[in-house]
């Protein structure tokens, strides 16, 4: 698995600034159209880093159409989870020990994950399946694995990447937080409800 990563990392970061441009447009009709795109009143995404495609132009549309828009932010009380910023373009971040800004906002104002309604997720690699392959760390499985297995209403997760990211198979192992769906500039491949 770690040399695939590497492999999906480096050509992620080889895409050029007008393809990422045009994908990120791409995202957004994709998106909109989606019915829990439209019923959704929380919506988080993140902010990109390593080449990964950006979400922030999808973020926007839901705030310009009334949505609540939301960051991850790495929860200082459970390492390893996330917890969920409240941001609108323009809003001040900050970097946290990985490089990734982060709005800058009383820790009263976060969300839990389950408080969501949608989830834009970041993607290294995916498959027709669903499974996902993440940057390593685990912390989006971590944060969403209990409100997924406890929650009678739980946000529904979208994995966001470049249609070259799609490989044949990926391993799934027990701890994988399954995805509902996958949007990519091309495709939506869709695994549970949207």
């Amino acid at each position: 698995m770690p040399a695939l990563r590497r492999q999906l990392r480096a050509a992620r970061r080889r895409i050029g600034r007008a393809e990422r441009r045009a994908a990120a447009a791409a995202l957004v009709r994709r998106l909109v159209v989606l019915p829990t795109f439209q019923r959704a009143r929380r919506v988080a995404a993140y902010w990109p880093a390593d080449g990964e495609i950006d979400p922030l132009p999808a973020l926007a549309r839901a705030h310009a159409t009334g949505k609540a828009c939301y960051l991850p932010v790495l929860c200082p009380l459970r390492d390893g989870h996330l917890h969920f910023a409240p941001w609108r373009p323009g809003d001040p971040l900050v970097r946290n020990r990985y490089g990734i800004p982060e709005p800058v906002c009383p820790r009263r104002m976060w969300l839990a994950p389950r408080m969501l309604d949608l989830v834009l997720l970041p993607l290294v690699g995916f498959d027709a399946t669903g499974s996902r392959l993440g940057m390593g760390g685990g912390y989006y499985d971590r944060s969403f694995a209990r409100v997924l297995r406890h929650a009678w209403r739980r946000p529904r997760l979208i994995g966001v990447a470049f249609d070259r990211q799609r490989v044949a198979a990926l391993p799934g192992r027990p701890w994988d937080v399954p995805l509902d769906g996958v949007l990519t500039p091309q495709a939506a491949c869709v695994f549970g409800v949207l």
